[in-house]
């Protein structure tokens, strides 16, 4: 249901049939993908280089795995850019990281727009740099109306800072009378979230070796497959992502019932 809701007819330019998808199962992707791309400065470190260097690499990576994600038309694709914590980092860290930003919007947003993809951003861009959120602005209005991957970039994004904003929300309302607490449910606070109007993610996916999800989606992936992996974000190819959705169409997904959906 959601993948029909998501993605509108195909662009005239269809992809052409790529070996490496050989064996995918195109009726069990998933329809929400999430990815926490961890072990850009591991990869950096491990080479000598500068954590920046990972960074670079890092951008290169999603590149690619946007393009498989575009082929396959995964309806709904959500990365995790910047959390609420990665502040902590030293600011000459934090100040490349958001230049690299502007870099990759910069360069992207006319095949992104090309390839029919819809540009979404979850978290607190308020608080990111002007030139940053003027940016952000100005892709998200072109794309509005594209009809391909819906692409979320989480930026200055936390879970928990997340559900704290919509619970602030429904008490405003609350507060005001617009609402009564029998009002509350499910379906009203998916509406306060950042990701209104997105199916729930039904795949976590971690690379460089940390089980966890660091505060990630913590809502949406009540019920999401997980799968980990120990290689670096920058050596994350498009194999390693084709390897990954293979696995999720072998899940037998319960959601606490006895038989598979």
């Amino acid at each position: 249901m959601w993948k029909k809701l998501l993605l509108g007819p195909r662009p005239s330019n269809e992809a052409v049939e790529n070996p490496l998808y050989n064996g995918i199962d195109r009726g069990r992707l998933p329809v929400h993908t999430a990815i926490i791309m961890d072990g850009n400065g591991r990869w950096a470190e491990g080479r000598g280089l500068l954590r920046t260097a990972g960074h670079t690499a890092g951008v290169d990576a999603l590149k690619q795995v946007l393009k498989v994600a575009i082929d396959l038309e995964l309806p709904a694709l959500t990365v995790y850019a910047f959390s609420t914590e990665n502040w902590k980092r030293p600011h000459t860290e934090v100040d490349f990281l958001m230049r690299l930003f502007v870099d990759y919007l910069t360069k992207e947003i006319d095949e992104m727009d090309e390839d029919n993809v819809k540009l979404r951003f979850l978290g607190r861009m308020d608080e990111l740099s002007p030139a940053l959120k003027d940016l952000a602005r100005v892709a998200v209005e072109r794309m509005k109306d594209n009809t391909g991957v819906c692409f979320n970039v989480a930026m200055n994004y936390g879970g928990k800072d997340e559900i704290l904003r919509a619970t602030r929300e429904i008490a405003r309302r609350a507060q005001a009378r617009a609402l009564s607490p029998e009002d509350v449910d499910e379906k009203l606070f998916e509406s306060c979230l950042d990701t209104e109007g997105l199916p729930p993610v039904d795949f976590v996916i971690r690379t460089s070796g940390d089980m966890r999800l660091s505060n990630y989606l913590l809502w949406q992936a009540a019920y999401a497959e997980f799968w980990f992996t120990d290689t670096n974000w920058p050596d994350f190819t498009p194999a390693c992502f084709v390897e990954a959705l293979k696995d999720f169409g072998k899940r037998k997904r319960r959601f606490g019932g006895l038989k598979n959906k």
